[in-house]
């Protein structure tokens, strides 16, 4: 495996070419078909073309990398937990944002070790607008040319009007629970990863996500609110949360900007 940091300019050409697919079925409305996936989740022309774009693009880097996407067939757990490195991919994920035609929608690539994710790319395509974290080197965020440092408010879970990023598609009673045992709470509401990348830019507190996700919806944020000074917990265990699992549906959890005590 190459350094992480040299892979930053064929990772950021990847999500951009699949970034501008997207956005060209986005602007057409003559290729704005929906179908339904098996779980009744919406699949989009946008997803399909990203994908392929992305696996292809990461095959030619280095195919001897396995790939794990939300559009591929899975891979029996046989085979994945033999893995040393792979991708965990989710080409289009806000799908229903896509869908709504807010913007709120991203292409993310995460590199995956021994079930730990430790490189992360997130794409914005309605504002050209590039995440990504590298473990021990930092979070970034690339825009207009310019390059940001990314940097994750510090704070107490008994501060007054915490800042809590609260799902577009879900709010449950869970979080509603969560949000009551705040004090003053202020909501910031944004579909897909971004919910993540609002705490790493320092725009929030906490995401509370007590719903189901799967591994590809947060394997690439994850490592950019990391490396910004976050962390993102199982509800269960207290501990980070893992990936390449036999069962790719991530528990609940919690992610955090850079939280004091």
């Amino acid at each position: 495996m190459k350094a992480l940091q040299t892979l930053i300019p064929e990772l950021s050409s990847i999500c951009r070419k699949a970034g501008s697919a997207i956005m060209d079925i986005y602007a057409d409305e003559s290729k704005f078909n929906v179908e339904s996936k098996g779980d009744d989740s919406p699949l989009t022309q946008a997803d399909k073309e990203a994908n392929t774009i992305i696996c292809q693009g990461l095959e030619a880097m280095d195919d001897s990398i396995p790939i794990i996407s939300e559009e591929n067939k899975e891979i029996p757990y046989s085979e994945r937990k033999q893995f040393d490195y792979c991708w965990l991919v989710d080409p289009l994920d806000g799908t229903k944002e896509f869908i709504k035609r807010n913007g709120e929608f991203t292409v993310n690539i995460a590199l995956l070790h021994q079930g730990k994710s430790i490189l992360g790319f997130v794409y914005k395509p309605v504002d050209s607008t590039l995440y990504y974290g590298i473990e021990g080197w930092g979070s970034y965020r690339e825009k207009a040319g310019k390059l940001v440092r990314l940097s994750a408010k510090k704070f107490s879970m008994n501060d007054k009007q915490l800042g809590v990023v609260c799902s577009r598609s879900h709010l449950n009673d869970d979080t509603q629970a969560f949000l009551d045992a705040l004090t003053e709470p202020v909501t910031v509401s944004k579909g897909s990863s971004l919910k993540f990348l609002v705490l790493a830019e320092g725009g929030a507190h906490v995401y509370p996500r007590l719903a189901p996700t799967m591994e590809w919806d947060t394997g690439a944020a994850q490592i950019v609110l990391e490396e910004a000074g976050g962390s993102v917990i199982n509800t269960e265990t207290n501990t980070p949360l893992n990936y390449n699992k036999e069962n790719l549906l991530n528990p609940y959890f919690i992610a955090y900007g850079n939280k004091i005590g």
